[in-house]
């Protein structure tokens, strides 16, 4: 992956000692950003799977399962977070960088989203799984309208409300939430609400960043 500064996401969790001791010690074994950002593809298949399983499951296994999804949800933003530190304060950067460090992350997001609808539905919310679809449809516009920015000369915009790390910690939050459902009475609703506020925030999102783009570019 090559990054520049100001087409790389701000993070406070890269300068922490244990960002940088994970990073250093996969630098050490050889493992290349690309295998990293590779990753994110088997957490968004795990988590899509553990979401789907907690709609068809009851009791203390929907609650295990909601747990794992969560799980895979920050497993998968740690690969993001390690792949870019890999490549970049340890050298070890590739020519196909750009595109591991971008589409495994569209991947996963729509693994994560479909998954979440989808189980949801299974619990019993019926609009639940097309609340998936658009909250996956509309993560990916706003990463689009991001990359237009980038191919008109302007730094990444990384703008949310509901960039990626928004999305990903509401999806966390909620399915946490959701393991206690059953105390009142609760089916699905949790997930099923939070793919909606994630593709109305989305939305929003892809708008901000295309209005800050045509600002620029009329400045310009």
């Amino acid at each position: 992956m090559t990054d520049t500064p100001e087409n790389r996401r701000p993070l406070k969790s890269r300068n922490t000692a244990l960002a940088r001791r994970v990073a250093a010690a996969l630098a050490r074994a050889g493992v290349s950003p690309d295998a990293v950002s590779a990753g994110s593809i088997l957490f968004g298949l795990a988590g899509a799977g553990a979401f789907v399983a907690a709609g068809v499951c009851d009791g203390p296994c929907r609650a295990l399962a909601l747990i794992a999804g969560a799980v895979c949800v920050q497993l998968r933003l740690a690969c993001n977070l390690m792949d870019g530190m890999v490549a970049v304060e340890h050298g070890r950067g590739g020519p196909h960088g750009p595109l591991w460090n971008e589409i495994p992350d569209r991947i996963a997001d729509v693994l994560f989203l479909i998954g979440a609808g989808y189980g949801a539905m299974l619990a019993g919310v019926g609009w639940a799984d097309d609340a998936g679809w658009m909250a996956a449809a509309l993560a990916i516009l706003t990463a689009y309208v991001r990359e237009i920015g980038r191919a008109l000369g302007q730094p990444a915009d990384f703008a949310g409300p509901m960039a990626k790390p928004h999305r990903m910690a509401l999806l966390t939050g909620a399915a946490v939430v959701a393991c206690f459902e059953p105390l009142w009475g609760g089916d699905g609703q949790v997930m099923a609400f939070a793919c909606a506020i994630i593709a109305v925030g989305a939305a929003f999102t892809a708008l901000r960043r295309t209005l800050h783009i045509a600002a620029r570019l009329s400045g310009a």
